[in-house]
């Protein structure tokens, strides 16, 4: 077999193809499947599934289980798999249930000190804040200004 190129099916061209225009977001197959209806093409629940978790096991791919309630989102990588090179961290709204990819330098200083000071190595991929995002945090201030 050797450096044959992995077969890839008109749905899954499809998919990239829409991947690599949210490159650096986060999507659940339901936000998938909703941009495919939107765009008028029929591809099913399953396909996608399926098609997402080759492009994990190909490296293309990152999937995130945040927590047991929520939907797996998956993110696309491109040519750098950089969760894997760099830290990377996330934080969670708990109001909204939006994913927020964060790279920040303070929270690597904390992934190191924890390291070298406590002994205990974090997994940045699922390190997960949770809090109030910024445009709920927005949102809700302004209902409380309109009362």
């Amino acid at each position: 077999m050797g450096s044959k190129a992995p077969y890839q099916t008109k749905q899954m061209a499809q998919l990239l193809s829409y991947l690599r225009t949210v490159e650096g977001t986060h999507v659940t197959v339901a936000d998938v499947c909703l941009h495919f209806k939107e765009q008028g093409i029929t591809i099913g629940t399953t396909t996608v599934y399926r098609n997402l978790e080759k492009m994990v096991e190909q490296g293309l791919v990152a999937k995130y289980n945040v927590d047991g309630t929520s939907s797996a989102c998956f993110e696309y990588l491109g040519a750098e798999e950089h969760c894997h090179k760099t830290s990377c961290f996330h934080c969670k709204c708990e109001k909204c249930g939006k994913l927020i990819h964060l790279h920040c330098e303070d929270v690597v200083k904390l992934e190191q000190h924890l390291m070298e000071s406590h002994g205990f190595q974090m997994d940045p991929c699922r390190t997960v804040f949770y809090g109030i995002c910024e445009d709920c945090r927005k949102s809700e201030a302004v209902h409380i200004k309109g009362k």
